[in-house]
């Protein structure tokens, strides 16, 4: 990349500016080794300002030598003087490193946006796992083979269109055992008793009323089995309608089947065995919450999971198995998946982010909640009186006065605007008209 088009871009997580050479351009040398690689310039301003800087003759060199003593693995890095008008600047080039993560003095960073973050425990373990092709999943367990559930194992065969091979040899091809012991992912997808392996291998079910608990119910057996257990116990708490349409009988849910039970299997294939707590569904009267735990991976966003993205599973055995099974599609593609589906059905898409140590997917079963009408640019006001109609049924101009304090004009217009935008609609005629949701008048 030229220099030019360098300082047009700005720092990003690719580019970086220094004024000059120090800890800090080290630092992100190897935050950058650690992600997607990128280039530093210096003797330029944060914001683009060209200073130039001092080159002697052994200035590139010696800079080289301190990158490449102060780093593990080492990085010989691409140094280049290059004249800009009347001033010199340095750039350096930074390739992805093939082994990571890249130490400075013992402490590994990554690139977030356009500054650096030092790794955590957590995070250098996960990389190092996926640069040399394994992942937790991939290490066996002191146990013998006998735990495994040799009618599971059939079972997965008759999926896979496996099942001309004998269940040792699928699980060889499969790399589910090493040296006759069975990995971590062949008990948690095989085991006959997992929970007495991975006792937080647990899926935990609630049904909520605001903060009262319902009904409670912890699955566990099997990560194949739990997803359909998990699918039974979470329908028992929905609404279901049915639809004819051309002389056929269509099953309608509350969400799509086809959303939620991608959730799950992506929260039961994506989650942390590292850590002690147990994935958790929600359900309340409006929406749905399922948490898992474990943040995203080093390398993805939450933006990217609304886009076409790279796969990168935390669990690769478990992964790649539930894909022989017919279970998902391909790597990477399941969270388009469930926001097509809820698109389909004229549902939000599902607001996704980082909670706690964990990662949530929360589902709405309509368009008539405060999140979603703010994201649409519904004003406070509109956003209460919509809540209102949803909970009592519907709405006055009079209603709508006294619980807002405005005047017959505000609350008409404010009234009218919903009604534009499709989102309630009248009932009635002069002082006696209602409004209600669209879709149940």
């Amino acid at each position: 990349m030229k220099v030019e088009e360098i300082l047009r871009r700005g720092e990003c997580e690719t580019i970086e500016f220094k004024e000059k050479f120090g800890k800090e351009t080290i630092e992100t040398i190897v935050a950058m080794a650690n992600s997607r690689g990128g280039y530093v310039l210096i003797g330029v301003q944060d914001d683009g300002e060209v200073l130039g800087v001092s080159i002697g003759k052994n200035t590139l060199a010696n800079w080289a030598n301190e990158i490449s003593q102060n780093t593990e693995p080492r990085i010989i890095p691409q140094i280049e003087s290059i004249r800009y008008g009347e001033k010199n600047i340095v750039m350096i080039r930074v390739d992805e490193h093939p082994i990571k993560p890249v130490f400075f003095r013992g402490r590994a960073y990554i690139r977030v946006g356009a500054s650096n973050r030092r790794m955590t425990q957590r995070e250098i373990t996960e990389m190092f796992e996926s640069s040399t092709g394994t992942s937790w999943d991939y290490y066996v367990v002191d146990e013998s083979m006998g735990i495994l559930d040799k009618d599971a194992i059939s079972k997965f065969a008759k999926m896979a269109k496996l099942d001309r091979y004998g269940t040792d040899e699928i699980l060889r091809k499969l790399h589910l055992v090493r040296e006759g012991k069975p990995t971590r992912a062949a008990v948690l997808l095989f085991g006959k008793n997992v929970q007495d392996i991975f006792m937080n291998a647990v899926v935990r079910v609630g049904r909520f009323k605001d903060s009262e608990i319902l009904d409670s119910v912890d699955v566990d057996g099997n990560l194949f089995s739990q997803v359909e257990n998990v699918m039974d116990v979470v329908k028992k708490h929905l609404n279901r309608k049915f639809i004819i349409r051309e002389t056929k009988r269509e099953e309608v849910w509350d969400y799509p089947m086809i959303a939620l039970r991608e959730g799950i299997i992506n929260a039961v294939i994506h989650r942390d065995y590292r850590r002690p707590e147990e994935i958790q569904i929600k359900i309340y009267d409006d929406h749905l919450t399922i948490w898992n735990p474990g943040s995203l991976p080093f390398d993805l966003t939450v933006e990217d999971l609304y886009r076409e993205h790279p796969s990168h599973p935390r669990n690769k055995l478990i992964a790649e198995t539930f894909y022989l099974a017919g279970y998902i599609e391909k790597w990477g593609s399941g969270t388009l998946r469930i926001i097509n589906a809820m698109k389909k059905r004229g549902l939000p898409e599902p607001v996704i982010r980082h909670l706690g140590e964990g990662f949530e997917m929360k589902f709405y079963k309509d368009i008539y909640n405060a999140e979603t009408l703010r994201d649409r640019g519904i004003g406070e006001r509109q956003i209460k009186a919509i809540l209102y109609i949803k909970e009592r049924g519907s709405i006055s101009n009079r209603e709508y006065r006294e619980m807002f304090g405005v005047s017959n004009k505000t609350a008409y217009l404010e009234i009218m605007d919903l009604v534009k935008r499709g989102l309630i609609v009248k009932r009635g005629a002069g002082r006696s008209s209602i409004y209600v949701l669209k879709g149940n008048d």
